[in-house]
């Protein structure tokens, strides 16, 4: 018996107010080419690359609560941070417009990419947002130095000019800055109860669901949404930055926020937080062989297009994870596109060097 229902879980997460900015439900769909190229389990995707704020993303599912935020509290300038290509910015940027809301960047230059406008950095210039461009070398993006103090002096200059700033999180995942709950976890607890209630309609039981895991939010939110319902279904994350001596801890963290924002009556335990770091490769931003291979096999199987900075290094592990055998084969696994494809284009020739090699 699930330990919440799915109206009430509904009930909970409407405490808190959002502003409608994406598609829902979004699509959710048997990927049957690759379930047999794989030959097992039965994999599904969950389209959040398709919800329709900018070039789609999971990030568009926590600006609708997160806007809300702004708005409540009387803010006219969001700042946030992250990668040079990030898809949260860009999300960001484009949920701020709509709304009359001026956008801040501040983008860090952590991986080995040209900082020139292709990309999702093109689609923030287009969006007139406020780009502010840090090149700093390789490095953690979720612990680089020095953040506050800049987040803090890009706040001190919007209020110099007779406006009033919100400082966004990295992902819009942990409570921090000027966001006072995880909002963005709690809209993927919004998200499980999606899926569920998708999966129930077909008929299906999910064992698995396994996505990208980058600033912790979303993984958090499914996390959250299982235990709740007490379904068994295991959320699989696959880091794209950190260690999973240390991320497994910071997601748990955001996890048992989540809990607490939402007044669940949940024990979460670091067992709950299951962590792939081996797919890493180089680093965050950094693309490889596999990730080419893994983008290049989803778009011939199944006409869909995966990043190379999250959702690819996600299929590299999936299809390592079946031929390891970590799945039977009657299992049913739920693959969560959380978007992120213009990231593609500024990559274009490490992706062409891998591909047309013989």
């Amino acid at each position: 018996m699930a330990a919440y229902s799915i109206p009430e879980i509904k009930k909970t997460i409407q405490r808190f107010p959002k502003r409608d900015l994406v598609h829902l439900p979004t699509p959710f769909t048997r990927l049957d080419n690759l379930t047999k190229e794989l030959g097992g389990p039965n994999i599904y995707i969950k389209r959040d690359d398709m919800t329709g704020l900018g070039f789609g993303g999971n990030k568009s599912r926590k600006l609708e609560f997160i806007i809300q935020d702004v708005l409540d509290k009387k803010a006219d300038a969001i700042i946030t941070w992250a990668g040079l290509q990030s898809n949260w910015c860009l999300q960001t940027a484009a949920a701020a417009r709509k709304f009359g809301i001026t956008p801040i960047l501040i983008l860090f230059n952590v991986y080995d990419l040209p900082a020139e406008y292709d990309g999702n950095l093109l689609l923030d210039l287009i969006l007139s947002a406020d780009i502010k461009i840090r090149e700093i070398g390789k490095g953690s993006i979720l612990h680089l130095e020095d953040v506050d103090e800049i987040l803090e002096q890009a706040a001190m200059e919007v209020k110099d000019r007779g406006h009033t700033p919100y400082i966004a999180p990295i992902g819009g995942s942990a409570a921090g800055g000027s966001m006072g709950d995880p909002l963005g976890a709690i809209s993927y607890v919004n998200a499980y109860v999606e899926l569920k209630e998708q999966a129930e309609n077909e008929g299906l039981d999910t064992d698995y669901v396994l996505h990208a895991s980058g600033s912790g939010g979303t993984q958090a939110g499914l996390t959250v949404g299982a235990k709740a319902l007490s379904d068994n279904t295991k959320v699989l994350g696959v880091s794209v930055s950190e260690a999973k001596s240390t991320y497994t801890d910071y997601v748990l963290d955001i996890t048992t926020d989540t809990v607490a924002a939402l007044d669940l009556e949940l024990e979460v335990e670091n067992n709950d937080i299951i962590v792939f770091d081996e797919y890493l490769g180089e680093g965050y931003g950094e693309v490889n062989k596999d990730v080419a291979e893994a983008i290049r096999l989803m778009s011939m199987k199944e006409g869909i297009f995966l990043d190379p900075v999250y959702t690819g290094k996600a299929m590299v592990a999936l299809i390592d994870l079946v031929k390891k055998g970590y799945f039977k084969k009657e299992d049913t696994v739920v693959f969560f596109h959380t978007g992120g494809t213009a990231a593609l284009f500024p990559n274009k020739k490490k992706m062409e060097n891998f591909l047309n090699r013989k």
